[in-house]
């Protein structure tokens, strides 16, 4: 059986930093692969927040670079 590949991209704020922390410890508890490289993932989280605009646009565009990875 396979062990599935995670990758997280995390923006925004110290808080969020935190978060995707707690995140890939509760993945990786799971059995989950936690990778560097988002293309080595099988799956990829994107941590962010909508509160500014200029970070609303900088997620959207990160996630469409993530998405061309896969």
């Amino acid at each position: 059986m396979n062990t599935t590949k995670v990758g997280l991209v995390s923006l925004g704020c110290a808080k969020n930093r935190v978060d995707s922390e707690n995140l890939l410890g509760m993945l990786r508890e799971q059995g989950m692969e936690i990778v560097a490289d988002p293309a080595e993932a099988d799956v990829i989280f994107v941590n962010t927040c909508g509160f500014i605009e200029a970070a609303k646009k900088e997620s959207i565009e990160e996630i469409l670079e993530l998405a061309r990875l896969k």
